[in-house]
């Protein structure tokens, strides 16, 4: 069951993108979910299917946060903003690592047709990322850093899987990332885009495990 998730201009912006990624996010998708039931995590193919292709969505720089960044003036994000574009980097050298480790990109039917809707989706973010409407590039820098708590339980799973030992992660915490989107949302329209931007970064990731279990059924079928 999906949580409630209060329309825009309800409560707190923090409140509205926790309760989005709890709603939306990648714990909530039933392909993803990183607890152990899922499917992804049946086999190290279908852990490397999803490697490969976070990889491709989030391992290049600059990425969300970095735009976020060179859109962002305000001095409640600052600190934050390099705190998690940081951090971030070390993120992205695990992708790499994860990536690289658990072998190939499983072959899969319709590979091109797949290749090109990730690419579309990093594109989409790209372009969210570097939105010029204010607080929007930060709702999506914030709603990854949450929702990556998630997707980093998967990394590890993958990397442990294949005798790797992460680092533990130095994104800011859930609190303090929380607390700026309070912040930063203190006025109607700057909380609307924070929303959106977070709705929009979501949308992308529940779109990538769409496509990751469809591949996986596809496997598993062939």
């Amino acid at each position: 069951m999906q949580s409630a998730v209060p329309r825009d201009g309800e409560g707190n912006v923090g409140d509205v993108i926790a309760a989005l990624v709890a709603a939306d996010g990648t714990a909530a998708h039933l392909y993803a979910d990183p607890s152990g039931r899922s499917l992804l995590n049946a086999s190290l193919a279908n852990l490397a299917d999803a490697a490969h292709y976070l990889c491709m969505l989030h391992g290049r720089h600059p990425g969300v946060i970095d735009h976020a960044a060179t859109r962002t003036a305000d001095n409640a994000a600052r600190s934050w903003l390099l705190q998690a574009a940081d951090a971030f980097t070390a993120e992205r050298s695990l992708l790499t690592q994860v990536a690289v480790a658990v072998g190939p990109l499983p072959s899969t039917a319709g590979q091109d047709q797949c290749d090109a809707t990730v690419l579309q989706q990093r594109h989409a973010l790209d372009m969210l990322a570097q939105s010029d409407r204010r607080g929007c590039a930060m709702g999506a820098a914030i709603a990854l850093v949450i929702d990556w708590g998630a997707v980093r339980k998967i990394l590890e799973t993958a990397a442990l899987r294949v005798g790797l030992e992460p680092r533990p992660s130095m994104l800011p915490t859930h609190a303090v990332t929380l607390s700026v989107a309070d912040a930063l949302g203190s006025d109607e329209a700057s909380a609307r885009a924070l929303q959106f931007g977070a709705r929009q970064l979501l949308g992308q990731h529940r779109g990538l495990w769409d496509l990751l279990s469809a591949r996986a059924s596809i496997r598993a079928h062939a």
